[in-house]
Formats: structure tokens, C-alpha cells, sequence
């Protein structure tokens, strides 16, 4: 079973990079395409895990990212980028708002709480692509804290059942100095929750 390759689609929520994210994927070995937001669960391909991309300002503020708040209900490990990930936080009771500090182009953040799963093998202090007006001020409960910088302190999010995760960030550009090794971390995460069921 885990010879076969995996699903994972990106969702396009209108970012600029949304291609990158799918592109690395295909790079990875894995089966993916990009769909929009607003495709019914009943046209969603077998998944093995799903990527909510980023967006325009304020879009993960205002909850209007179509149907993400549907997938998130569903069983698969799920990767929220950017705006994706500060939906995914209103989703689940947390709140992002307009950042005091918007952040644009390479920043560096620190690995805290032990990183979780998508930082795994990846060093404690690395450089990252920001390109954000918006970001996570408050965790929602059953979530930690996986990486912050200096002006952001969610840069990274992981919910406890090791299923949720979000990053403020764009893994996806080549920037970020180990964007690489958090996809295939997120692939494993999907391999071995798909080989467990």
C-alpha cells in the first residue's frame, strides 16, 4: 500500500504561489491538482491529505475562503498556508487579525515546542519567505505553537492529534531554506495516516 502514490490536492484560495505548492508536490511523487475553492466534497477526488493555500489580504480574516471550512471537517491530515492557516485558527475558534508588522520577503524564525511534525529534521533557527498583511494572534485550543519570529509569534501551528497544521509562511518558494523537507514531511504525515486506516 504505501508504494502507491499518494492524493493531495491544493486548494486555490487565490494566492500568488498556489502553482509552487503544487509543483513541489509533483516533484515529491505525489498525485495532485490544484481545485478551487469552491468544489463541492462530493467532487473531491480519494485524498490522502489536502493543502489550503494563501490568498489576498485580509481573506483569512473574513472566513470568505469558500468551501476550506467544509474540508477541514473531513478526515485527512489537512496543511494551511498563509491565508489558509489563519483560517484554519478562526475555524477552530482561534483569531488572526491585521498583522502590526506585515512581513515581506526572506525573515528568520526559531522552532519552538519542539516543532512538531512538519519541522521534524529541520534546524531550530532557518530562514523562510514571508508575504503576509495578516496573522494568527491566538491559537485555538488543542493547538500549539511550532515556530515564531521576532514580529510574528505563529509562524507555525500544529493542533495535538498531529492531523491540523499551519504556517504563516510560504514553504512552497525557494527562499525558504527547508520548504522541501516540511512538504515531505506533510507527505509522510498523510503516507502514514493513510497506511493506518
Amino acid at each position: 500500500m504505501s508504494d502507491v502514490a499518494l492524493v493531495i490536492d491544493v486548494v486555490d484560495n487565490g494566492g500568488q504561489w498556489t502553482h509552487r505548492e503544487w509543483r513541489m508536490l509533483r516533484y515529491l511523487g505525489v498525485d495532485t491538482q490544484i481545485i478551487t475553492n469552491m468544489t463541492a466534497v462530493s467532487d473531491l477526488r480519494k485524498l490522502d491529505g489536502l493543502i489550503l493555500s494563501g490568498g489576498a489580504a485580509r481573506v483569512g480574516l473574513t472566513g470568505e475562503l469558500g468551501n476550506c471550512g467544509v474540508y477541514l471537517e473531513l478526515n485527512m491530515p489537512i496543511l494551511g498556508i498563509c491565508a489558509g492557516h489563519q483560517f484554519m485558527a478562526g475555524f477552530y475558534g482561534g483569531e488572526a487579525i491585521e498583522a502590526p508588522e506585515p512581513e515581506f520577503g526572506a525573515a528568520s524564525i526559531n522552532i519552538v515546542n519542539g516543532g512538531g511534525k512538519i519541522f521534524t529534521g529541520t534546524p531550530e533557527t532557518q530562514v523562510v519567505w514571508e508575504s503576509h498583511n495578516d496573522e494568527v494572534s491566538v491559537v485555538p485550543e488543542g493547538f500549539f505553537i511550532t515556530a515564531s519570529s521576532e514580529s510574528c509569534e505563529v509562524q507555525g501551528m500544529e493542533n495535538e492529534a498531529g492531523d491540523r497544521f499551519g504556517l504563516q509562511f510560504h514553504p512552497e518558494v525557494n527562499d525558504s531554506e527547508y520548504g522541501r523537507n516540511m512538504f515531505q514531511n506533510f507527505i509522510e504525515i498523510c503516507r502514514a495516516s493513510r497506511d493506518s486506516s
